[in-house]
């Protein structure tokens, strides 16, 4: 088995001291970004990924909840089609002054989509985008909505 060996420093570096957790750090770092742009794509250069995204079903309607910092109303799209519901858009990379040395934000296109475990009333989705969260509100039809029934008796 191979064992790590430390640095030795040449006669013409100054003398600086060796830091394992940074480097143990910037591994870490560059290890997440490898397996995020393995899963989902680059970061950066147009590969579509998916944001963040919770899903809650109430009695009347399921609602999700996706992040999407610094995406502007007109950047983001929401569509359903049957019991799907598509949320996409594109999160653009703003203008620097400086040198970007460490990038760990997505910016590009982004895609989610999600099957609705059941029909949705379509002409009633609703959707806010409020400090970068996004909140579609997909009700039930009045159908599908669970109902109590009163038991009568003698």
């Amino acid at each position: 088995m191979a064992l790590a060996a430390r640095r030795t420093q040449t006669p013409t570096e100054p003398s600086t001291r060796w830091d394992p957790f940074g480097e143990m750090e910037d591994l870490q770092l560059h290890l997440a970004q490898l397996l995020d742009s393995v899963a989902s794509g680059p970061t950066g250069n147009g590969g579509a990924w998916a944001p963040p995204v919770d899903i809650e079903e109430a009695d009347d309607a399921w609602v999700v909840e996706a992040e999407l910092p610094g995406v502007k109303r007109g950047d983001v799209n929401v569509d359903v089609r049957d019991s799907q519901l598509v949320i996409s858009g594109e999160i653009k990379e703003r203008e620097r002054r400086g040198i970007l040395r460490r990038r760990t934000r997505r910016v590009g296109q982004f895609e989610y989509r999600v099957t609705l475990p059941g029909e949705a009333d379509a002409d009633r989705i609703k959707a806010d985008l409020h400090d970068g969260l996004l909140t579609v509100r997909v009700p039930k039809p009045e159908g599908s909505r669970p109902r109590q029934i009163q038991v009568k008796g003698e």
